[in-house]
């Protein structure tokens, strides 16, 4: 059979043939996508001044010298290149899609490659610069990087209040799990803006105030009608061949994308995606404090708890001088506590309560604050006045560094429990004993006694499930900001 031309295809016409496009309908412009490049061009150029002053203030430091010459000059310039390449190799510029402590994680990682960068650079150049030089540059350009991106958040948050940054947001599924997203996604400051739910085959729930605007069949009508920034999907509400469909609709439309696990929740550097026999998975990598990662992080307490105490010693001076001067009593109270296993061991701590305050807590016990076994009292009659300004400030802590050095504490972990409480804990509160209570924690960060017993047990159930030296290096640096912030301290 003779194959037909293709002027007899076209009906013998010379006009060049133009297939119909699937929309001629111009997508909308992608607000918050546009103010998020916006941004991370402005967090491009303070990560490049950060890591630069960093070199600058180093090399004035170890070699007196004010401003670079000859070949460090040379290095200096090349210095943005390499601090992007390497930011944006970490995905740095693309923060809104992992949470703080992945950041922070990658900001650690990133800083220290930037710095071995740097320090080939000089190698090759044939440059002589100091380790105490790359060991200042690296310490100030880490301390210099994480304080802006702390600052840029903060002007984030701002900006969300507002209205910005916030993608406007179609969840796909109609089901109790996309009522719950709608939910979350009402919280101020969180970045997402429900607009409408859009149907699947499974059944529907009360969805409250979000209007349902169509059927996932409709969904790249829907993602222009509603000038949507990012479809999110329920992951229970929705099956494999409709996922294919909103894969291809989103790809098309250009726009951001989530999908919902059913996971517990975990630090995104624990997870992987792996294909199994053509469908992905999500592989979960499992994390427990024993044999090396307990080695290493009791190295890297009693390392930080050493210089703790040496640098410290001028306050624990001053501080007992002014709990001698204004009440009776010794300068450290000792006091029970439930460790590792349920090991009971002596907490050290100064004293901020009168003498033979013990002895009053039954008669206070009417006006506790806080929930489950703990007791919480704002307006404590029992504290003494250099107490409080001890406990605002969280110096009342400060002698529990002797009890890491000993091996009772760590420097983070769960908040170390009274004998009454563990016995009144359930089954599942147990496992936060699994390692070492801690000076700090994800407790301490994140509200301190402002929260519920039930948040306490669960932060630290959190910590132990997700331990890594860098995650503790991000609580701590995140304690400073808080301490100094006096969130729930009293």
């Amino acid at each position: 059979m003779q194959r037909p031309s293709e002027e007899a295809a076209v009906g013998h016409s010379t006009e060049p043939v133009l297939l119909p496009a699937p929309a001629q309908v111009a997508p909308p412009a992608r607000r918050a996508r546009q103010e998020y490049k916006r941004l991370y061009l402005a967090m491009a150029v303070t990560d490049c001044i950060s890591i630069a002053a960093a070199l600058v203030l180093a090399y004035e430091i170890r070699f007196h010298v004010a401003m670079p010459t000859g070949d460090f000059f040379r290095i200096l310039a090349l210095t943005p290149l390499v601090v992007i390449a390497v930011f944006s190799a970490f995905r740095l510029y693309g923060t809104h899609q992992f949470t703080p402590a992945e950041e922070f994680r990658r900001i650690l990682l990133a800083v220290t490659l930037v710095v071995m960068g740097i320090g080939l650079l000089s190698f090759w150049s044939r440059s002589s610069f100091s380790r105490f030089w790359v060991a200042m540059s690296w310490l100030l350009a880490l301390l210099l990087a994480l304080t802006t991106r702390r600052l840029w958040h903060y002007y984030c948050g701002r900006l969300r209040a507002r209205g910005h940054l916030t993608f406007r947001t179609l969840i796909v599924g109609t089901n109790d799990e996309a009522a719950h997203l709608a939910r979350i996604m009402g919280r101020e400051g969180l970045g997402f803006l429900p607009v409408g739910f859009v149907t699947t085959d499974a059944p529907t729930s009360s969805n409250g105030s979000v209007p349902i605007v169509g059927s996932i069949g409709q969904l790249r009508e829907l993602i222009r009608e509603t000038s949507a920034d990012c479809v999110f999907v329920a992951t229970s509400s929705i099956g494999v061949p409709e996922m294919g469909h909103v894969a291809k609709a989103v790809r098309l439309e250009g726009v951001e994308v989530r999908v919902t696990a059913t996971l517990p929740q975990v630090l995104s550097s624990r997870i992987s995606v792996q294909p199994v026999g053509g469908v992905m998975a999500l592989s979960l990598k499992p994390v427990r404090l024993s044999g090396s990662q307990a080695v290493a992080k009791r190295a890297f307490d009693l390392a930080l708890s050493s210089v703790g105490v040496l640098v410290t010693l001028p306050v624990w001076a001053a501080i007992a001088l002014a709990i001698k001067v204004t009440s009776p009593g010794p300068v450290l109270y000792r006091q029970q506590r439930v460790g590792q296993r349920g090991a009971p061991f002596t907490m050290l701590k100064f004293r901020t309560m009168r003498v033979g305050a013990e002895s009053m807590l039954e008669d206070l016990r009417r006006l506790n604050e806080a929930t489950g076994p703990l007791f919480k009292l704002r307006d404590d009659p029992r504290v003494t006045s250099v107490g409080r300004w001890l406990r605002k400030w969280s110096l009342d802590e400060v002698p529990q560094l002797l009890n890491v050095l000993r091996g009772n504490m760590s420097l983070v972990g769960p908040r170390p429990p009274l004998p009454e409480e563990v016995r009144e804990y359930e089954d599942w509160q147990f496992d936060r004993l699994e390692v070492p209570p801690g000076i700090t924690g994800l407790w301490q960060v994140s509200g301190r006694s402002e929260l519920s017993f039930d948040e306490y047990v669960r932060l630290d159930l959190f910590y132990i499930e997700n331990w890594s030296l860098a995650y503790d290096l991000f609580i701590l640096a995140k304690t400073i900001p808080m301490i100094l912030a006096r969130k729930g301290a009293y």
